[in-house]
């Protein structure tokens, strides 16, 4: 689930080539909010989406969902774009068993091995959606329906030539920021100060939401630390959260 730590394989759009520019326009059907990796699907995994994935994976429809008809109770609902393999959106599953959690996500080792942990944790508040989280917002989440959105590590395109790639930018907050309910929270979090840095000023030029603190949040104590994180807090290397409110 991370970026430099552990590049996370939904959080970046996928141009044909370097002078694409991959959110001028996000809403577009030719934009994706993910770039495909390469990666083998365990024997484990496979099991994981043949055995759990009819129960936990959604199809993607063009209709909006019906939260309480899709998870069987009425709850607060989070959406988290990007999950990786799944480790830390598992915890954060199990600790906060009252809400209920939406995950977009195209990678298919990354899905299997989070339906892998739903298994072994035996959680039930939990959704995937296997599916362009742009696409997914547009017209399967309902206007101001969502408690909270979680983007964590996504990657940060280092090279300045990529920053249009980035996922923060301007349009794609616009949106997120329609989806949240009153009162709903976008958490983002990067391990790259630039990154940090830009999002903090995309976040902060959203009039329709307004920082929890002064600039960057305390961690909030239901995302852990990741063994990407810890190593990297290891080696001296910083982690930025950023906690935005919707108005």
């Amino acid at each position: 689930m991370g970026a430099t730590m552990q590049e996370n394989p939904t959080t970046a759009p996928s141009p044909e080539d370097d002078d694409a520019t991959a959110h001028d326009a996000p809403h577009r059907r030719t934009i994706r909010s993910y770039v495909m990796r390469a990666g083998r699907t365990t024997d484990g995994q496979q099991r994981a989406l043949q055995d759990l994935g009819p129960r936990f994976v959604l199809p993607y429809t063009a209709q909006a969902l019906n939260f309480e008809s899709v998870f069987e109770r009425s709850a607060p609902v989070v959406l988290e774009i990007g999950f990786g393999m799944g480790e830390a959106s598992a915890h954060i599953a199990g600790v906060l068993p009252d809400t209920d959690f939406i995950g977009c996500e195209v990678h298919e080792p990354g899905v299997g091995a989070y339906l892998k942990r739903i298994g072994e944790q035996g959680l039930s508040n939990v959704r995937i959606i296997r599916h362009d989280a742009v696409e997914v917002l547009e017209n399967m989440i309902p206007p101001a329906s969502l408690a909270g959105v979680h983007v964590f590590f996504p990657d940060p395109w280092h090279k300045k030539r990529h920053h249009k790639r980035r996922l923060i930018q301007p349009e794609l907050v616009t949106l997120l920021t329609s989806r949240l309910a009153p009162q709903g929270y976008l958490h983002c979090a990067t391990d790259w100060e630039p990154y940090a840095q830009q999002m903090l000023e995309v976040l902060s030029a959203e009039t329709g939401l307004v920082n929890t603190a002064a600039d960057y949040a305390a961690k909030p104590h239901y995302r852990p630390l990741t063994k990407f994180e810890n190593r990297g807090l290891r080696l001296g290397h910083g982690v930025w959260d950023l906690v935005f409110h919707k108005r």
